[in-house]
């Protein structure tokens, strides 16, 4: 389907949160063994340029602009490049019309109504069967190449693990179980409320004298301090990081705990059991990526995975979860993945 001896660039898009991003990175390790020598290059959204900046696969990192002049800035960019294999892994109007304008033999797209013009080649129709990173390998086969490897990618920088390292070192001396909790959620209504957080929280200190660090980001400052408020001893607020910085600081915890966000796919790209906490998504599609991970919903719940952005009711999603059934949940990640609890 493709001749492989003429692909020398290639060129992934993949916009929305940093988390999507993540996900999209299973696909490296296979391009790598299918193009051993072509240059990889991306297209994302600005939060995501870090983490792509510094893999060792890529080459070269776009952030989708906002201002049409720089908008057609990027499709002149893009063109110039002459890239011979684009995969449009978001395939929204706007990528559509970069994939089409790239000049690339091969342009690789899902086939939704009014932007088949832009692809010769198609991913998937069904795109609900699948885990989101897995979708990503469908879309591979799809055109004939392998898919032996299910690796997700966050490389982390020296410096950052030292800053982390130096923090860790004065706040948890006797190397206690280290659990991280993040309120993060793109959507308001994927963002667990701060009192079951501290329920949780509270839980994990009572049976494992554990120390909670609650990571967070700018928009999830109040609510981190107010989970960190209502833990009280036990539990430390993390100071103001970097994206890449929170990355090493998940890297650096026994469990994380999280809501359906960037900082959960994070944490299953640098390799931390995490537990995810799902409303209104679909953790078969979008909870956390490989066998080292657990999620817990309410199944029962008549409005679970609502896929809405904000909830028109009270949140019993996320209200209504016992604390025992989230901490048997914590004991299969420490079961399955060994972990030192004494």
């Amino acid at each position: 389907m493709i001749n492989k001896s003429q692909v020398k660039k290639i060129l992934i898009i993949k916009l929305r949160g940093i988390g999507d991003v993540v996900l999209s990175t299973i696909v490296l390790d296979n391009l790598k063994y299918e193009f051993p020598s072509a240059q990889i290059d991306y297209i994302s959204d600005k939060p995501s340029k870090a983490f792509l900046e510094n893999l060792s696969f890529i080459t070269n990192v776009y952030t989708y602009p906002r201002k049409l002049s720089k908008k057609l800035k990027l499709f002149w960019d893009i063109r110039k490049n002459r890239y011979d294999l684009v995969f449009d892994f978001f395939s929204n109007p706007s990528t559509a019309q970069i994939t089409f304008l790239s000049g690339a033999k091969y342009k690789i797209g899902f086939p939704y109504k009014g932007r088949k013009f832009a692809y010769n080649l198609f991913g998937p129709s069904e795109r609900n069967k699948y885990h989101n990173a897995e979708l990503h390998l469908e879309v591979l086969k799809k055109i004939g190449l392998e898919c032996n490897h299910q690796n997700l990618h966050f490389e982390l920088s020296e410096n950052d693990n030292l800053f982390v390292f130096k923090f860790l070192t004065s706040i948890n001396p006797i190397n206690k179980l280290l659990v991280g909790i993040s309120p993060s959620g793109g959507w308001e209504s994927k963002k667990c409320d701060s009192i079951k957080f501290a329920e949780i929280g509270l839980a994990l200190i009572k049976k494992y004298k554990a120390q909670i660090l609650i990571l967070w980001g700018p928009e999830d400052k109040i609510q981190a301090e107010e989970i960190n408020h209502l833990i009280g001893n036990g539990s430390l607020l993390a100071p103001a990081t970097s994206i890449m910085q929170m990355a090493s600081f998940i890297k650096h915890c026994d469990l994380f705990i999280a809501n359906d966000s960037g900082p959960m796919h994070i944490s299953t790209a640098v390799g931390t059991p995490v537990l995810s906490l799902h409303g209104p998504t679909n953790p078969n599609h979008q909870g956390p990526f490989g066998y080292k991970h657990e999620w817990i919903n309410l199944p029962n719940l008549d409005c679970i995975m609502c896929n809405l952005l904000v909830c028109p009711r009270n949140h019993e999603c996320f209200k209504e979860l016992p604390i025992d059934k989230v901490m048997n949940k914590v004991e299969k990640l420490i079961e399955k993945n060994n972990i030192d609890v004494q």
